[in-house]
């Protein structure tokens, strides 16, 4: 009873609006790791839907020129660095000896757009639940690293708040975190971090495609509609005018829902998931998160990858 009374406060402390990301999600990490989360079934599916509808929400507050510019400046890098991750994440995978089908959700989540990326490769790829679970761990526990340490980082090198988004959307995971780290980092990084990272996201379907194709497999795909709904939203805020006094609350809201997000993912990670992710799925997955966010970091600051 008293683990249920506890999530229902912290829940409702990460939707008030005085919760950071970065605290929301600590908060939720603290939960899962002392508790066993008493609502997971709940937990998981209603963090994908808050997910979705919060990024749609963040559409509201960005102009379409912005993210058409921040998309079309993104889309060479996003390819070449997809590729790029993709190729060292399977080579780690063959050195360090993890099952293929691990590997491949692994490096597809830190290549794409993590968590959302293996839920729609997985099935398709013939993934067991296990294999599942073991990748998500991973992604989902480097993703709480990357959101409480990237802004720190950032500002470390003197990151411009464009240098710092374009990283972001780069090297961390999730759409949430992303969102959530560009947005304690400032406004300019958290438009170009959504813009960049949701145009990664669209890679989510050719690659499905040809996952589906290699395996003559006939599995359901997961089209991620969302992101077309963001770009329909900041197409409102630019043009349809007569709604621009609701538009910054529907914002506002889109954000505390991305807190609220963090904290339900934070929240589903237990020792028994840390257990499944086993060291050899985790070497692979850090190694590759560290190649990744040290060459997109260096990449940046030499000004050879700019968003302009």
């Amino acid at each position: 009873m008293i683990p249920k009374i506890l999530f229902l406060l912290a829940l409702v402390f990460a939707a008030s609006g005085w919760a950071s990301p970065p605290l929301a999600l600590a908060l939720g990490l603290a939960f899962g790791l002392i508790f066993a989360n008493p609502y997971p079934e709940q937990t998981a599916k209603s963090s994908k839907i808050l997910l979705q509808a919060s990024v749609v929400g963040l559409g509201f507050g960005m102009n379409l020129h912005d993210v058409v510019r921040a998309g079309r400046s993104g889309f060479v890098y996003t390819l070449l660095g997809i590729a790029f991750a993709m190729t060292v994440g399977m080579t780690l995978g063959r050195l360090l000896k993890v099952q293929r089908i691990p590997a491949f959700l692994i490096s597809t989540g830190t290549a794409i757009c993590g968590g959302s990326a293996i839920a729609a490769v997985g099935p398709v790829a013939g993934a067991s639940s296990d294999e599942m679970a073991v990748s998500l761990g991973t992604i989902f526990v480097l993703n709480s690293v990357a959101l409480l340490t990237f802004p720190f980082i950032g500002e470390w090198f003197h990151l411009s708040q464009s240098q710092f988004g374009l990283w972001a959307a780069l090297a961390i995971h999730d759409t949430s975190s992303v969102v959530g780290a560009a947005a304690k980092y400032g406004a300019v990084a958290l438009a170009v971090g959504t813009t960049v990272k949701l145009a990664r996201a669209l890679w989510i379907v050719p690659l499905t495609l040809a996952t589906a194709l290699a395996r003559h497999a006939k599995a359901k795909i997961q089209w991620p509609w969302f992101i077309a709904l963001f770009c329909l939203a900041a197409v409102c805020n630019t043009y349809l005018t007569a709604g621009s006094a609701i538009y910054p609350w529907i914002s506002k809201a889109a954000r505390i829902g991305m807190t609220v997000t963090l904290f339900l993912i934070g929240s589903g990670i237990s020792i028994s998931t840390l257990k499944k992710v086993g060291p050899r799925p985790l070497i692979q997955g850090i190694l590759l998160w560290l190649v990744v966010s040290v060459t997109s970091l260096w990449l940046i600051r030499m000004a050879w990858i700019a968003i302009g």
